[in-house]
């Protein structure tokens, strides 16, 4: 059985960011984020899972066919998640993009607190 913040972890990148069905991506927004969740990247604070969900969309939008894949293993703390991760264009593999998120996780299994730092290839 897998860990329940590494499920988190994954459906976030996998189940949230990578998903174009918004039906899915809505269900899994709901499964994987508190109500107020906070996502903090370079561009500022989002609250909220509908603000967080149109945000990934209008990600989406810009990155055309790209996909995140995990770059390592989830790692985790009690109530803390850490994932690596690269962009990559799905045609030829190259590596876009790399970054990582790190999370912070209530007692209800729920991510609360996001943080994704970008790492562009040198």
């Amino acid at each position: 059985m897998s860990d329940p913040i590494e499920t988190l972890m994954l459906a976030n990148l996998l189940g949230v960011f990578n998903e174009r069905d918004g039906a899915k991506r809505r269900a899994a927004v709901e499964r994987t984020y508190a109500e107020d969740v906070r996502w903090v990247d370079a561009e500022g604070v989002t609250v909220g899972r509908a603000a967080l969900e149109q945000k990934c969309v209008a990600l989406q939008e810009n990155l055309g066919e790209s996909q995140f894949v995990a770059a390592t293993p989830v790692r985790t703390l009690p109530g803390f998640g850490h994932l690596a991760w690269h962009l990559v264009d799905p045609g030829t593999g190259a590596q876009l993009m790399s970054g990582f998120d790190a999370a912070l996780i209530n007692d209800e299994g729920s991510i609360t607190d996001m943080f994704t730092v970008l790492t562009p290839p040198a």
